[in-house]
Parts: structure tokens; sequence; C-alpha cells
């Protein structure tokens, strides 16, 4: 999939920092478009520590690549994300390298901080689904501002069925989403749901049949990032606001953005209505 989606989007000023078959994540830029890529496909892209790692330095080469304007997550072969690496964590653990946390609560704000990293990226983000999204798939699917998907995706959030609860921002992110008693059903039973039901109850925003998915999503990649770049950013920080704060809050949060992007602009539509 990436290939493709890099000759739909043009493949001008293709910039690939990663790109070894072996890396946990594969992150290239093309144009205004970074491309992360889940690259454990032999598991399905299931998540090891090495995958969190590389998810956070693709996020921070995002955060201080000013040219990036969109951002697409997907995943090698034939899956987006398979989960956690249950296997390899019940024999190794979450192997972070170098990194050392005071505790398991540490552990598991950094684990989920790391989806919110998308989430808090000034760009929109755009999750590309193919496969399984199941598990922590879901839970970083839930963490981007888009999320379209072939018609053979399947989707499910699982964890209750490990004895785990979704610690990476499922139990938050999802009911508000879909709504908190459609998250309350996912959740408690971990069934899995295909991709129409996933788009009847708002978990995606689309669905294509497999072979349309990379060309609609480089329609809309190209369709945002032909946008004044300065504007769409303001205008997800605002939407992004919403969804944590007053309605009151919001407005004035709102006016504030708006006030910061016209600039010069507003003063002058303020000095006309003045001597009108």
């Amino acid at each position: 999939m990436p290939v493709q989606i890099e000759k739909l989007l043009g493949g001008n000023g293709l910039m690939i920092e990663n790109n070894f078959n072996d890396h946990p994540v594969r992150f290239e830029v093309d144009g205004n478009v970074a491309l992360v890529t889940l690259n454990r496909p032999d598991k399905a892209n299931a998540f090891d520590g090495a995958m969190w790692l590389a998810l956070e330095e693709a996020a921070e080469k995002i955060i201080l690549n000013d040219s990036v304007r969109v951002v697409l997550i997907t995943g090698a072969g034939k899956s987006f994300c398979g989960g956690l690496d249950i296997n390899l964590a019940a024999t190794e653990g979450i192997n972070l390298g170098k990194k050392t946390m005071r505790d398991g609560f540490d552990t598991l704000r950094y684990l989920s901080g790391v989806f919110s990293m998308y989430e808090k990226l000034p760009v929109p983000v755009i999750a590309v689904i193919k496969g399984g999204c199941i598990g922590l798939g879901l839970e970083l699917a839930l963490a981007c501002d888009i999320r379209l998907a072939s018609d053979s995706a399947v989707f499910s959030i699982p964890e209750v069925a490990f004895g785990l609860v979704p610690d990476c921002g499922g139990t938050q992110r999802l009911p508000r989403l879909i709504g908190p008693a459609m998250a309350k059903e996912l959740i408690f039973t971990g069934r899995r749901i295909d991709s129409r039901e996933a788009l009847r109850i708002g978990l995606v925003n689309h669905i294509y049949p497999a072979g349309d998915l990379d060309n609609e999503v480089a329609k809309m990649a190209a369709e945002m990032a032909g946008q004044a770049p300065a504007v769409v950013q303001a205008s997800k920080r605002c939407i992004n606001k919403a969804m944590n704060t007053t309605l009151e809050a919001g407005l004035d949060f709102e006016t504030s953005a708006a006030e910061s992007v016209l600039g010069e602009k507003t003063k002058t539509i303020i000095k006309h209505n003045r001597r009108s």
C-alpha cells in the first residue's frame, strides 16, 4: 500500500527516512504528506516495544517538519494492526530499550501517550485501514482524525477477554466517537464487527472496495494538503478543544483561534465596520 499511495500522490520530493524492511515503523515524506507504516507484516503489525519507540520517533519528526500538512498511518501487508504481540509480551514483556519507568502506571501512561502524540499533531491524521484493526490497532486509529477503511476490514477491541482494560485510549476515545452505549457493547463483549457495521455506528468515515482505497485516500490527503495550513491546523485545535470543554469556553477558544489566523484582515474588517 505505501508504494501505491506514493505513486498516487505524485512521488515528488519523496524522502524516505527509515525504509528498512526490518524497521518496525517506516517513515516517509512525499511533498506535504507524511506516511507512517506499521511494519511487522509477519505478525499482523502487532505491537512490541520497538514499534512504540519508532512511532514516537516518527511523531517527533512530523512535529519538526513544517512542510507536512497531512499524515497517513497504515499497516504493511494484509492488516492495519493486530493489537499487542501477546506471545512476545508474555515471554519478554514490553521492551522499551533505554527508557526506564518507575512503575506500571508510568509505563502505561507512556504507551498511551505515544498514541496521544498523533491526536495532538497540528495537522490532520488519517488512518488507512485494511484487514484487521484489533485492540491497540483500533486504539491507534481512534487517535487519528479520520478513519478510511477497505470493505474487507474488521474491527475489535478484545482486551477484556485477556483480563485487560483497554488502556491506550479505548475507554475514553471510543465513547466520544460512537457514544457510550455502543462503546460499552464493543468493549464488554470484545466482538468483531465488519466495515459496514463500523460505518453505520460512526467508527469509520468511509469504506471503499479494497482496490479503490489508496486512490480515495490520496484524493482526501491532496484535498486537505491543498488548503491553507494555518487555517486547517487552527480548525483542528478548535475541534479537539470542543471535545474537552464547555460550549462557552469552546466558543471563546474558537474566536481567539480565528482572530489569530485572520490577523490584519480582522483589524481591517473591524475598522471598516466602525466607519460604517
